[in-house]
């Protein structure tokens, strides 16, 4: 496995995005569920509409306006959970499984890389939180490709620091619209469907698909 190289998704897949909301669960009151389910919706079409029309934004401008949407849509929240909730997003947790599944990959001698929308700033606080930081060898953002997935120079970024070709590379995600980009790419897909949702893009398939990280170790 000394040539191995494991790309992984960072927000959904190794990091819990509901994370913030479910810290400020109390303070937000019932309709927390719904903010957070909101505020990553609709991060995540900023970034296809902005990756579609070729105009600038970095992942964090997204992630403020994304939230403000979400807040207005459940109609408001107290004074000062905004702020708490874009704090708590740049030091999410980790899903239970990751550490563990990433150093026994680590020990095997394989390659582990992270290719995220995320701002260089943002993945380098979000992998230090979580001490993380010496476990990858790469942590890679699509600011390099100044386009966010799932355009395939984005993909290209692994295979261009790895110098490998895309069947190289194991990537993992748990958004299927990321496993049909890194598919479509050539990647070895494994999707990960942490909410059990059902499958589509038939003619992308994942090559494999694991509730968590777990079946990778």
């Amino acid at each position: 496995m000394s040539d191995a190289v494991f790309a992984f998704d960072a927000y959904g897949t190794l990091f819990d995005v509901h994370a913030a909301a479910t810290r400020q669960s109390q303070s937000i009151g019932p309709s927390w569920e719904r903010l957070s389910q909101v505020w990553r919706q609709k991060h995540l079409e900023y970034t296809w509409i902005y990756a579609q029309t070729r105009r600038p934004a970095s992942f964090w401008t997204l992630a403020e306006r994304s939230l403000d949407f979400a807040i207005v849509s459940v109609g408001g929240i107290p004074a000062g959970v905004r702020e708490n909730l874009l704090g708590a997003y740049r030091r999410m947790e980790t899903f239970p499984e990751v550490q563990r599944v990433l150093s026994e990959l680590k020990s095997r001698g394989a390659k582990l890389a992270i290719l995220s929308n995320g701002d260089p700033d943002m993945l380098t606080e979000l992998v230090a939180a979580s001490s993380l930081t010496a476990t990858f060898d790469a942590v890679i953002s699509v600011a390099e490709a100044g386009i966010f997935k799932p355009n395939e120079m984005v993909y290209r970024l692994v295979t261009d620091r790895f110098a490998v070709q895309p069947s190289d590379v194991t990537f993992m995600s748990s958004n299927r619209w990321d496993i049909a980009g890194g598919k479509a790419f050539g990647f070895r897909t494994v999707w990960v469907n942490r909410a059990g949702a059902p499958d589509e893009y038939p003619d992308m398939p994942a090559d494999r698909i694991v509730k968590d990280l777990t079946a990778l170790a």
